[in-house]
């Protein structure tokens, strides 16, 4: 018996450290990684070391709790402050997008393919969901504008239950016996009920992390997860979207003041990528290789029908009425991958016993392995042909807290990153909300005062203390400062942020005289000239320690404002 469990955990050791191998080989080779977790799935299967696993239903059955934990994780980093401008375009590709999608691709395949209707319509509906986890791993690498990243994300999260939805009704005997007006009622009951439920769950878990301290740190990301799983399960039982209940649970729960939060970031993260290598890993050894070279013709059919004319079709039906850019749409269209979910999606018509699941399994299975592979690859080079590219987006401070058990104020902790502009902000300069002040700023084994006139610098660590209830407003106006420097969200829109129409225009005052504020520090002057010999950090002159410290406040006037300078001209 010892023996067969020592094999038991030296084989699945074995394929997880393949698996981060892999991970590490498509960084490399640009290579999307979850296309090498289901080669491994196939190397694995019967067609290689012979481990056979056709058990459908409780594939799916785990697919769908893999994918409920991918889609908590993809929620929970995922802030309300890049959410918020682009969620209505988000769910309009979400549900409209989709319907196009699913009718362009049904029709396609429908003349050219000697397929019924009915098996037409499954290839639609599950080749139009773009995947989650795909779309996180891919899109995350690439430095693209926030509002096109957080467009893709969100939509790529809240289309799976739309889709699922759709494929139980069209594989169930509602496809003969309800009609179009029930099919709808039932999938916007199933997302109302996942949604509201994801949403209480997840309010009724921040109230109890806040207020409970607990003895470790690592308490805190079991207590989170639960949380997570307690939304699935609650939601999958009054009938609701128990996907949707965990992104919307995720999502709320990330952008709470959660205590010890970086850690529980870790913790999601690793999960999310266990995971997705248990995920397609497990679709792998489901596939039959024998079976693949029949549906190769159709696999390129479908895909080139879905990513050719019905994924361009829908996103300019749905994004060109809110006159988003052309080059941006055509990055959006590109970047609808496809991953676990239409695999996952394809083992239900199986579970259901269609006379055709076997084949359309095949299809969608080699569809995705083709495409993203084509896809995956040329994003980058897309991204910059569409102009797309921001080489600050997705920069934000890592910032942790902690709770006091018999008050509510947490402490917030986070290192001043190199690739931001917080660096060389003033502390008054970060114009915290009420309720949250700069208590110090550990630099170089000193701890000094947060001053108002104390300059930020690369690598400092700095802890600001906030009452809870001003916690989130604290990290997204620090996040908003790192992005956007010391003028963010005060004088003008924060810089590579666009309006719709195209790039926003700052009227310029002309006249004899005009006002400049500068969002740079001001050059000062030589230490050989000044009377007090001080100087820039680095320049000769120039004192360390606390008198630098108040050289540093010279530029900024009463109350940490930016001194204007007139230029006469």
């Amino acid at each position: 018996m010892n023996g067969e469990l020592n094999l038991l955990v030296l084989a699945v050791a074995a394929v997880l450290i393949a698996a981060v191998a892999a991970v590490r080989l498509s960084h490399r080779s640009g290579m999307p990684g979850l296309l090498l977790f289901l080669l491994l799935g196939l190397a694995i299967g019967e067609a290689g070391l012979g481990v056979r696993f056709d058990d459908v239903a409780l594939a799916q059955v785990v697919a769908t709790l893999l994918l409920g934990v991918i889609l908590l994780e993809g929620g929970f980093t995922t802030r309300f402050e890049d959410l918020r401008p682009v969620l209505g375009r988000s769910a309009i590709l979400a549900s409209a997008g989709v319907l196009v999608s699913v009718a362009v691709t049904t029709g396609l395949v429908y003349l050219i393919l000697d397929v019924d209707l009915r098996t037409a319509v499954i290839l639609g509906a599950v080749a139009a969901s773009t995947d989650a986890a795909a779309t996180f791993s891919i899109l995350r690498k690439l430095p693209i504008r926030q509002r096109t990243r957080a467009t893709l994300e969100a939509e790529s999260g809240f289309n799976d239950p739309p889709v699922i939805i759709l494929i139980a009704v069209v594989t169930s005997d509602l496809w003969d016996a309800a009609s179009p007006a029930a099919m709808i009622g039932s999938g916007l009951y199933q997302l109302a009920v996942g949604a509201a439920i994801g949403l209480a769950v997840a309010r009724a878990g921040q109230w109890l992390l806040t207020r409970t301290a607990l003895p470790a740190s690592g308490l805190y990301p079991l207590a989170t997860l639960a949380v997570g799983m307690v939304a699935f399960a609650a939601a999958g039982l009054a009938g609701g979207s128990a996907l949707l209940a965990c992104y919307v649970g995720g999502l709320w729960l990330g952008n709470a003041p959660l205590p010890h939060r970086r850690t529980t970031e870790g913790f999601a993260e690793s999960l999310a990528w266990l995971a997705q290598m248990g995920l397609f890993i497990m679709l792998g050894l489901l596939a039959s290789p024998a079976r693949l070279p029949d549906a190769i013709l159709p696999a390129l059919v479908v895909g080139a029908a879905l990513t050719f004319v019905a994924r361009p079709a829908s996103v300019t039906a749905c994004l060109a009425p809110l006159r988003v850019r052309l080059p941006e749409q055509l990055f959006i269209s590109w970047a609808g991958l496809r991953g676990a979910v239409p695999i996952m999606l394809a083992t239900i018509p199986m579970t259901a016993g269609l006379p055709s699941a076997e084949r359309i399994f095949d299809i969608v299975f080699l569809l995705v392995v083709v495409f993203t592979l084509i896809q995956g690859p040329l994003l980058p080079l897309v991204a910059r042909l569409t102009g797309v590219l921001d080489p600050v987006a997705g920069v934000r401070p890592d910032f942790e807290s902690a709770p006091f058990e018999q008050a509510e104020i947490s402490v917030l902790t986070f290192a001043v990153p190199a690739e931001g502009r917080l660096a060389g902000v003033h502390v008054d300069e970060l114009r915290l909300p009420a309720g949250a002040i700069v208590s110090m700023v550990l630099r170089d084994g000193r701890v000094l005062a947060g001053e108002g006139a104390l300059r930020l610098r690369v690598g400092d660590q700095v802890v600001v203390a906030a009452h809870t209830g001003v916690l989130g407003d604290a990290e997204e106006r620090l996040s908003a400062v790192n992005r956007g420097g010391r003028l963010a969200r005060w004088l003008t829109p924060e810089p590579g942020e666009r309006d719709e129409r195209g790039p926003v225009v700052h009227p310029v005052r002309r006249g004899p005289a005009r006002l400049l504020l500068d969002s740079e520090p001001r050059r000062r002057t030589p230490a050989a000239s000044r009377p007090d010999g001080r100087g820039r950090p680095g320049e000769p002159g120039e004192p360390s320690g606390a008198a630098g410290e108040r050289a540093d406040a010279e530029q900024v006037g009463p109350g940490g404002d930016l001194a204007p300078r007139l230029r006469v001209g």
